[in-house]
């Protein structure tokens, strides 16, 4: 599930079949909530159709919306902020590292890339937690704060970019990719539509 704007406040929310590619709800939004994401879902389940797992971006509070469905994060959208933390060529070594450690997202196992974060962690620890000063000496700012946040997003989330290993009689894909391919088709019709 997603959703995908058409301008400024005018998007449509989309849950999508994982194993048929069949649509099964969409709902004109003006911005994103769980409180949508969970009325979609809640309408999928009134319709008798049983959610066995959900596919998604990292909006935050998602994955606690049904507990108890197992829930996989995008692994193209967690690669995606991590490249909006650390652009596409970073420059220095821990960054060029992390980001070589998130573009292994779609080959690695949870266990390995568990691993190959802590390590990355205690390298590059001293790093990380280097800080600088306002000049009058007051106020505290992390040196290197992207990429804090790039490492972070990471921690957080592992639990929820492997669920699909975990749970392979599911058949969960580990991206949204065919619903975003299935936006883009439809940016396409409309773009076409409205001469733009």
């Amino acid at each position: 599930m997603d959703i995908t704007y058409f301008g400024r406040g005018f998007g449509v929310m989309v849950l999508m079949n994982s194993l048929n590619n069949q649509i099964i709800h969409k709902q004109c939004v003006s911005r994103e909530n769980a409180a949508l994401y969970e009325s979609g879902l809640r309408a999928v389940m009134d319709k008798g159709i049983h959610i066995q797992s959900i596919i998604a971006d990292a909006f935050k509070g998602l994955a606690k919306l049904f507990p108890e469905i197992p829930f996989q994060l995008c692994q193209f959208h967690q690669q995606q902020t991590i490249r909006r933390y650390l652009t596409r060529r970073p420059k220095s070594a821990a960054a060029k590292e992390l980001k070589a450690l998130t573009d292994s997202l779609f080959t690695a196992s949870y266990s390995d890339f568990e691993q190959e974060l802590k390590l990355w962690h205690r390298r590059y620890k001293s790093y990380l937690d280097e800080v600088r000063y306002s000049s009058d000496g007051g106020q505290k700012r992390y040196t290197h704060k992207r990429l804090r946040s790039a490492y972070n997003s990471l921690k957080r989330n592992p639990g929820y970019l492997f669920t699909y290993e975990q749970n392979q009689e599911l058949m969960m894909p580990n991206t949204a990719n065919r619903l975003e391919a299935k936006f883009g088709k439809l940016k396409t019709k409309k773009a076409l539509s409205c001469g733009d």
